[in-house]
């Protein structure tokens, strides 16, 4: 089992920048292991959808096209714990987040829901205009 725990939202203006946290243990888990971890947004009524992922095994990380330049997904392998720092953000970017992993490294189908088995409980981020 690996537990996700999500932490970092809030409110911010439009512009302004978040850091959210996940941080990873379990009776599973093992930071010697290839994990894809990845950040999910989801709005109610609509699809969750893939933000970025890093493969903590080569440390390769990928992005969906509208946070490319704004968003960097990266690892802290001593704490067990993914960030996802966020700049630059608009209200497009308001949604609950979600931590993901998966065993071993990322493939292209990193966006996909259904390649990951272990889901935090989300955090919210809200960007006012």
């Amino acid at each position: 089992q690996v537990l996700l725990v999500e932490s970092g939202g809030g409110s911010v203006h439009a512009g302004g920048s978040l850091r959210l946290s996940c941080r990873a243990s379990g009776s599973t888990y093992s930071h010697n292991s290839r994990y894809c971890m990845a950040w999910f947004r989801q709005n109610p009524g609509k699809e969750r959808e893939g933000v970025a992922a890093t493969n903590t095994g080569s440390g390769s990380s990928a992005y969906v096209d509208s946070v490319k330049g704004r968003f960097t997904i990266s690892r802290d392998a001593t704490q067990n714990t993914v960030y996802l720092q966020m700049n630059d953000l608009n209200s497009d970017d308001s949604a609950m987040y979600y931590c993901a992993a998966s065993v071993g490294g990322c493939s292209v189908a990193w966006r996909r829901q259904g390649v990951y088995s272990f889901w935090g409980q989300g955090t919210q981020v809200t960007v006012s205009s």
